[in-house]
């Protein structure tokens, strides 16, 4: 591993480990600080969604204009103050403008996958993106453990506290990385238009309903274990941080097949984290529950190491922001629709994750088994 590399690993297992503080557990804090609902908590999980959405796409397009190094300081940056802001946040604006802000540190995932896939050596896309990823969700499995224990001591919000130290140290290593040379195309003959690949376009489509299908069950699920499930926040600690473990691990499991491959087995997991959830009893099932959805994120980096077969080295940011454009609009559609379900009959979100799931292997299987040009 070269020392870009090295200093990247560094500050996303720090950044993970500080999200994993107090992000989880967002739900449960946004219920019991601000008396909110479960509809009402998925609204703003959903405008978080959409300030996500904002920034992936000019995110991924400025990485191939001015540079990926610059992008992602600011991104640390804009995550250090929003971090701030939610903690100082005794009333529910400032917090919704700090949970908001940290929504537009989105920005950093084009600029960090297209980075990391420059900067790889040797390595396959999908083992780099994929072991990167890895380090970010070791630090999600030290995170929920330690917030849900200062919530149960000290309450949730000491834990944007510490998280925001944490991210301090975290933006020392990402200062550290070297910038990379700006990719060019040949200007007499310049790839596709990105809108025009159809391959791509039609690639998009196919991620768009997997990651519908595999977030449907998620947002809420930390008030499921809390109210019907009767969890306590260290308990959710454990599960959570078994999640990210599971991310951790699945990821790089996941990565040693082809990334086609590697897509639906992805989907498979989340159809048992699902099935745990909802038909499972006590604190062991619900933890492999979480370990399994590990799946979901270990979907990510399969989908992009797809993509990049689809593009131009040049467009690779712009490609990756519209992957993460797809997730991102799911993001703001989900919570919403979660919540409604939720507030009507809290178990039926998990059979219904099910059936689309299974709909979904079965359609990326399809599409997924076609040729595709080599880039």
């Amino acid at each position: 591993m070269n020392r870009n590399l090295f200093f990247i690993a560094g500050a996303l297992i720090l950044w993970g480990m500080g999200e994993g503080m107090f992000l989880n557990f967002a739900p449960i804090y946004l219920s019991s600080q601000f008396s909110l609902g479960e509809q009402q908590i998925g609204f703003v999980l959903g405008a978080m969604g959409f300030f996500m959405l904002l920034m992936h796409i000019p995110g991924g397009h400025l990485a191939d204009r001015i540079g990926r190094r610059p992008m992602l300081i600011m991104a640390w940056l804009m995550g250090l103050v929003s971090t701030l802001a939610m903690a100082l946040a005794t009333r529910l604006p400032l917090y919704l403008i700090g949970i908001f802000g940290y929504g537009l540190t989105a920005a950093v995932s084009s600029p960090l996958s297209s980075y990391v896939t420059a900067a790889r050596g040797k390595y396959p896309v999908g083992t780099a993106l994929a072991l990167i990823s890895a380090t970010f969700s070791i630090g999600m499995a030290l995170g929920p453990v330690t917030g849900g224990w200062v919530g149960d001591h000290y309450g949730l919000r000491a834990g944007y506290f510490i998280a925001m130290g944490i991210f301090f140290v975290s933006t020392f290593f990402i200062l550290a990385i070297q910038p990379q040379p700006i990719e060019k195309h040949d200007l007499e003959s310049p790839p596709v238009n990105l809108w025009n690949n159809k391959q791509y376009v039609s690639f998009l489509a196919v991620v768009a309903f997997a990651v519908f299908s595999m977030y449907l069950a998620q947002p809420l699920t930390p008030n499921f274990l809390n109210d019907a499930r009767r969890l306590s926040l260290g308990e959710t600690g454990w599960v959570f941080s078994a999640g990210a473990l599971g991310n951790a691990l699945l990821t790089v499991a996941v990565s040693r097949v082809k990334p086609r491959h590697g897509f639906l087995i992805a989907q498979a997991l989340v159809i048992l984290f699902a099935f745990f959830i909802w038909r499972g009893t006590g604190l062991p099932i619900f933890m492999l529950g979480y370990f399994l959805l590990g799946g979901f994120r270990a979907a990510r980096p399969m989908a992009q190491a797809q993509a990049r077969e689809l593009v131009h080295g040049s467009q690779m940011g712009l490609a990756y922001g519209a992957l993460e454009t797809v997730s991102a609009i799911i993001f703001i559609i989900v919570p919403p629709l979660a919540g409604f379900l939720f507030e009507r009959d809290p178990f039926i979100i998990y059979p219904l994750a099910i059936g689309l799931l299974l709909i979904s292997i079965a359609a990326s299987y399809i599409y997924l088994n076609r040729k595709v040009p080599h880039a």
